[in-house]
């Protein structure tokens, strides 16, 4: 029996961990944390530095080579590959270093339950003769810690929220109803395909690190000071996760 833990671990921060989540890493008997390629060193250097941090228990802690995404121009059977390589990857780690059973741990950015598939990944491992019992310990999710970086509320009074991609935003415009709508996964500012008249955008990039990034304002005259920007921290960095929020005005004010 593989007891497998996913742990919400925020935007990396070792301040953001829950208590609980702390005391998920050290009761484990091995951690795995995925190694990204050299672009995306620090993604491996914050999960080492809250290991170093939070860990009070001899755990142990191994890093292993995540496979990388295809290009294939078909996004989810992509998707879908690549998801199926994770699980080889996890099962492999799981043969050679836990072949007798135990607790295992990963280190989830944000939350596993919000656009992230690790929840998916494991079902794979379930799904091929694996006795395993998934267990989940939220964390904070990258909208909350952008909507406490601009300290705003999520909604507007009385109002809904849609949380979508930058996919289904550049493709599918604003969703309909909608008076906010949080973007998450957007690679190249979807907001561009807006009608920006009536709009306003909170965005944040690498959020609670110590090159956190803000910038709000009207999406007309806020887009292009956010294009610019989001460029040359991705060119400074190798990489970039980035979240914003959008709201309509409403004619009630609100």
């Amino acid at each position: 029996m593989i007891e497998l833990h996913l742990i919400g671990i925020g935007t990396g921060n070792p301040d953001h961990l829950t208590a609980q989540a702390a005391a998920a890493m050290n009761r484990a008997d091995l951690i795995l944390l995925p190694r990204k390629g050299a672009a995306k060193s620090d993604l491996i250097d914050l999960r080492r530095e809250i290991c170093a941090t939070v860990l009070t228990a001899p755990v142990q802690i191994v890093e292993f080579d995540l496979p990388v995404r295809s290009d294939d121009p078909v996004y989810l059977d992509a998707v879908h590959d690549w998801h199926n390589a994770i699980a080889a990857a996890w099962r492999a780690q799981i043969a050679a270093h836990l072949p007798g059973g135990g607790r295992l741990a990963m280190l989830v950015w944000g939350d596993p339950s919000l656009y992230d598939s690790t929840l998916r990944i494991a079902q794979r491992l379930q799904g091929a003769g694996l006795e395993i019992d998934v267990r989940v310990v939220p964390g904070i999710t990258s909208i909350q810690a952008l909507t406490a970086a601009h300290a705003i509320p999520l909604n507007p009074l009385a109002g809904p929220v849609t949380i979508t991609t930058g996919r289904q935003l550049r493709e599918g415009g604003w969703p309909e109803t909608a008076d906010t709508v949080v973007v998450m996964l957007d690679s190249g500012c979807a907001f561009d395909a807006l009608d920006p008249q009536g709009i306003s955008i909170w965005w944040g990039a690498y959020l609670g690190m110590a090159h956190e990034a803000l910038e709000q304002g009207a999406l007309a005259e806020a887009a292009p000071r956010i294009a610019a920007r989001r460029a040359e921290l991705r060119a400074r960095h190798g990489w970039i996760m980035d979240v914003y929020l959008m709201r309509k005005e409403r004619d009630d004010g609100a």
